[in-house]
């Protein structure tokens, strides 16, 4: 991040602990991090190290219980209450019972946006990911593949400039998501939105970044911040290059360093 960059996301000293039964948990300690406008930031660590616990903290969805954080300069509650992020959950969680165009509109249902600009908002994000022509389709009748790239449409339909995706393509084979991190990147690149990526898959978070973010487990602290030397444009190939490798190593080496194979 250039230091001409606007800032989207600002974490100094952020931690949250959960009271449980059993006692207090500390899912985040000491997080400092800032996050530009456009950068694409992947977060990877081990089950449990609050890769999605610090997503859920930028969108109001939890409370930290130290240290500050800020979106677009505001608290996290005035950031959602102004719709500020498009959030994508590891499920597509689309409604049955709605088609695609539907399930897309719902937002700006809520939002009480005029059925002529839901129309151009649904065409518009129906075309970015792709699903032209799917409009009038129910979720079952799509591919996993298909479902995510519906939900993703939903989340960019009211054009916040901030996008959260906590594991989408978690669930899906090899080959369909391969072809959807080409079709996230040619996203990315069309929008020019920030996008924070939350992933297990190394290759997948070297792939797609201009930052990884490396987390250690609980408590998730962040013991690596790596920047990508790879250009914009990446073929899928671009994987077997040296310099590809060698992001993938350090990463390796962050994740090892942090004792995330130790659960």
């Amino acid at each position: 991040m250039t230091g001409n960059t606007p800032t989207v996301v600002e974490a100094k000293r952020l931690g949250l602990t959960f009271e449980t039964g059993d006692g207090p948990v500390q899912a985040l300690s000491d997080v400092d991090l800032s996050i530009g406008k456009g950068e694409f930031v992947s977060f990877i660590g081990p089950s449990g190290c609050g890769k999605t616990t610090f997503l859920r903290v930028i969108a109001d969805l939890e409370q930290p219980t130290a240290g500050t954080i800020s979106v677009n300069g505001m608290s996290p509650r005035e950031a959602r209450e102004n719709r500020a992020y498009g959030y994508v959950f590891q499920a597509a969680a689309l409604f049955p019972w709605r088609t695609i165009d539907r399930n897309v509109a719902l937002p700006l249902e809520i939002m009480g946006i005029s059925k002529a600009e839901r129309g151009e908002r649904i065409r518009r994000t129906m075309d970015l990911v792709n699903l032209t022509g799917f409009e009038k389709k129910y979720p079952w009748q799509l591919s996993g593949g298909m479902q995510q790239r519906a939900s993703i449409a939903r989340a960019l339909a009211f054009d916040a400039d901030l996008l959260l995706m906590d594991e989408p393509f978690g669930a899906l084979d090899e080959i369909v998501r391969d072809h959807l991190n080409e079709q996230l990147l040619e996203l990315w690149a069309r929008t020019e939105k920030t996008i924070c990526f939350v992933t297990h898959s190394i290759p997948e978070a070297v792939y797609l970044s201009t930052r990884i973010v490396v987390m250690s487990p609980r408590p998730g602290r962040v013991t690596d911040v790596i920047d990508s030397t790879l250009p914009r444009e990446r073929p899928l190939d671009i994987r077997e290059t040296p310099e590809f490798l060698a992001i993938a190593a350090r990463v390796r080496d962050g994740l090892r360093a942090g004792h995330s194979y130790e659960e």
